[in-house]
């Protein structure tokens, strides 16, 4: 199935909200409907409700925790009810299975394509020379500040919420972290794997994403991650530690005036 959404006989941007509620149907319906085919949604239905808010046609978490938004269906009224439910004015990221049109009062600001790779097949063993440490309240200035001279993606004050964050220190300072993100339960993301500049190229992001791949295998979880698509170093990474890419999706940057 792979990019089969991306490459469905579909216009590029679809024309109406009718035929996005029948390209919908058509996932739902068939057996290309996925967990991951809305992520968002589903994380925020299953393993994240408990940091969820929203209602039974749109979700979205604290803006605090995560930008990403989620509906049921893309419909015309759902977008609506997402912007009448959201309390603040802002930016927020919205994930499709497919390319589509985001109606008023909504602002499309940009549109990024990402990979969505999946963990299938063991390839190397964790090296534990240097410990994993659980990351608390207490380390969230330096992750704030990692996360921010990296950019593995959005990172916020409480993004600490989703759990599961480790680190890598050198003494007192953070010198890599890895954690989980949404869990459209059974799949689990990781995510905000980075590494300080300085120590780049000594295993440490290999490391992080191994023990969260066993992690959440033990649990009974299955991994998976996102990648923009133009990150070729990054995928390559990926692919030599057993994630193979399962589609493309855009996700759409959308503001709430």
């Amino acid at each position: 199935m792979l990019f089969y959404l991306r490459h469905m006989v579909l216009s590029p941007i679809i024309a109406s909200f009718a035929a996005e509620r029948h390209a919908f149907n058509i996932l739902q319906h068939t057996n290309m409907y996925h967990p991951l085919d809305n992520p968002i949604w589903n994380a925020l239905n299953t393993g994240n409700k408990n940091i969820a808010n929203g209602n039974q046609q749109a979700k979205y978490f604290s803006k605090d925790v995560s930008p990403f938004v989620a509906l049921e269906e893309p419909t015309q009224q759902n977008f609506e009810e997402l912007y009448n439910v959201i309390p603040d004015a802002g930016y927020y990221a919205f994930p499709w299975a497919v390319e589509l049109t985001i109606p008023q009062p909504w602002e499309t600001k940009k549109i990024v394509w990402i990979r969505q790779m999946v963990w299938e097949n063991p390839t190397r063993q964790i090296d534990n020379k240097e410990p994993l440490l659980p990351l608390g309240d207490e380390h969230i200035p330096q992750m704030l500040a990692l996360t921010q001279l990296t950019n593995p993606g959005p990172f916020s004050e409480r993004t600490i919420d989703f759990g599961y964050y480790s680190g890598i220190f050198d003494g007192d300072k953070l010198i890599a972290m890895a954690g989980q993100r949404m869990n459209p339960e059974p799949y689990a993301e990781i995510s905000a794997v980075c590494t300080h500049p300085d120590y780049l190229g000594r295993g440490h992001a290999a490391r992080l994403l191994l023990y969260h791949v066993e992690r959440i295998k033990a649990a009974g979880g299955i991994p998976y991650l996102n990648v923009l698509t133009e990150n070729a170093r990054a995928i390559a990474v990926y692919e030599s530690l057993g994630f193979v890419t399962r589609m493309e999706m855009p996700i759409y940057t959308i503001q709430k005036k």
